[in-house]
């Protein structure tokens, strides 16, 4: 754990970009996604070196499910393959592995997969390093609001207190720091229904650099960046230097 401010405790990244550089190469989409992995590994690296707490990635959102079929059973069997290779290596760096979002969709063997790393790495600590698949920001406000609901049906939560503090204990990720940067690769600057709830004060960031490409030191220039930002979650410069 880092108590540096200039380096962020929560990482999230939104992983774009594999289909276009596979394209450029003159390969399928589903080429990308494999080469995707070498980027997965680089940031997992990368997070562990420079003691950040927590990273979450986009792994495959609740709006993916509308490619190709035959992209998305690859992504399926990319996954597959990807916890039986990697899930070992992760326990032995103490990364602890989580996957957010609707995982009964998912088909018994890939879910008993997932279920079974979490499983196995819940006792580590020295990176979260959730997954999300068939995720969707809207998705968890809306879980999180029925949640709520069912709470209040219970009489454990009076509906008259529901506001943001008592709404966020039922978001995911609750458990664990805010987001303090988003970074999206690939050139696109748009947000995609990633953590919607959770990224309202965090710093934003946004490379060209197709997701097969990032490295270490894109990812460092992402922090550097991120340094140089004052961050005031709404009090003024005055504030901020008082409060120094």
């Amino acid at each position: 754990m880092t108590t540096d401010p200039r380096i962020p405790r929560h990482v999230a990244i939104v992983m774009d970009g594999n289909g276009r550089w596979a394209r450029r190469r003159g390969q399928p989409r589903n080429f990308g996604h494999r080469a995707g992995q070498k980027a997965v590994r680089e940031a997992v690296e990368f997070c562990l070196r420079r003691k950040i707490e927590t990273l979450t990635l986009f792994a495959f959102s609740s709006e993916n499910w509308k490619r190709p079929s035959d992209e998305v059973g690859a992504l399926m069997d990319l996954f597959l393959r990807a916890l039986d290779k990697e899930v070992d290596e992760l326990h032995s760096n103490e990364v602890r592995v989580r996957f957010i979002g609707g995982l009964s969709v998912f088909n018994e063997a890939l879910r008993t997969r997932m279920l079974s790393a979490m499983e196995k790495t819940r006792g580590n600590s020295a990176l979260d390093l959730n997954v999300c698949v068939n995720y969707g920001g809207r998705w968890d406000i809306a879980q999180a609001a029925r949640q709520a609901v069912e709470a209040v049906q219970r009489g454990e939560l009076d509906p008259r207190s529901l506001d943001e503090t008592t709404l966020a204990p039922f978001m995911c990720l609750a458990d664990q720091p805010p987001v303090d940067l988003l970074i999206r690769t690939g050139g696109e600057h748009r947000i995609s229904n990633f953590l919607l709830w959770q990224i309202a004060y965090a710093e934003l960031y946004f490379t060209d650099t197709l997701w097969p490409d990032v490295d270490q030191d894109e990812l460092a220039r992402a922090l550097e960046n991120y340094a140089r930002r004052e961050r005031r979650f709404g009090r003024t410069d005055a504030q901020i230097a008082k409060a120094s």
